[in-house]
């Protein structure tokens, strides 16, 4: 038995053998994933498509919140054009497993004719400070794929939470390791800064709930959101220039655009709501030119102000 095929248990202290019935079903999704990699592009959209309905239909815990959140975001809109949201969204973050699956096993090079990339001066001139970057990322379905086409032009490390499942978590490091420069937990503060400070550019996606603690309440969509703290302590610590990321899946479901964002100004100021504001303000604008393709199914306003009821 090989190193690669046993992982320390964090619980217990034992050597756990990957090769054990738990993980038979963790092996058979790596292998689907490494087959749809390579399928033609039409039929493996079509696969996402079809894992997004039947989710649509069946997830029905994972429904109540897309339908939640966007009741929340988008209450000009009537009842039907938000269901007709809620679907959209479930088809969209189906397509965009799939996507994932190319963009991990996958040679990014191969997508190159599939991807416009606008705003790249921005990123030239950030880079021309001499420091590294900050790059504000949204969590859109095309998440992982958008990285993948993102290191065919800028070289990046990505922050990231790692996965409960440890094959799964290998496979998964394994796979951004290679296409970006270095995969990071996102607990480790320390090596997000150490990377930067070396001038090195650092993807981070500051748009999800992460507690009270890490957060103060900012804006977004209108709804106050626990936002977290880190994206202004982490531009302070380094002086990075931080540089919001969009990235979106065209309409005919074949090609991708990708677009740097002109730096934030006046970041951070030294108020953490204004900070916080700013960074919802520049993500909302993204979500808003193609909502559809948000990752809606997360919690997104988990944590409320204390007296305040759920939403959930």
């Amino acid at each position: 038995m090989s190193q690669d095929d046993t992982k320390t248990d964090t619980k217990t202290g034992t050597q756990a053998s990957f090769a054990h019935p738990r993980y038979w079903p963790t092996w058979l999704s790596i292998g689907l994933m490494r087959l749809i990699a390579w399928l033609p592009w039409c039929l493996k959209l079509a696969i996402g498509r079809l894992i997004g309905l039947l989710a649509w239909r069946f997830a029905k815990r994972r429904r109540h919140i897309t339908e939640t959140n966007i009741r929340l975001c988008f209450p000009e809109r009537d009842e039907k054009a938000q269901a007709r949201l809620v679907r959209e969204a479930f088809i969209a973050n189906g397509m965009g497993l799939v996507e994932t699956a190319t963009g991990w096993c996958r040679d990014p090079e191969h997508l190159r004719h599939r991807v416009t990339f606008k705003g790249q001066e921005h990123m030239v001139r950030a880079q021309a400070q001499g420091k590294g970057v900050l790059i504000i990322g949204v969590h859109f379905s095309t998440l992982d794929l958008g990285g993948a086409l993102h290191s065919l032009f800028f070289p990046a490390d990505v922050v990231y939470r790692p996965h409960d499942n440890p094959l799964f978590e290998r496979f998964m490091t394994k796979a951004r390791n290679r296409i970006f420069g270095r995969a990071i937990d996102r607990h480790d503060l320390r090596g997000v800064v150490r990377r930067i400070k070396a001038g090195n550019n650092v993807w981070y996606s500051p748009d999800q709930d992460f507690g009270r603690d890490a957060s103060v309440f900012a804006p977004f969509f209108g709804i106050n959101a626990a936002t977290i703290k880190l994206t202004a302590k982490i531009a302070r610590m380094t002086g990075a220039p931080v540089m919001p990321l969009i990235f979106h899946r065209n309409p005919d479901n074949r090609t991708y655009t990708l677009e740097y964002l002109p730096a934030l100004e006046n970041f951070p100021s030294g108020d953490e709501v204004a900070d916080a504001t700013q960074v919802n303000a520049v993500i909302e604008a993204a979500i808003r030119r193609h909502p559809e393709q948000y990752l809606w199914l997360h919690r997104r306003f988990k944590t409320r102000p204390r007296g305040e009821a759920g939403f959930y």
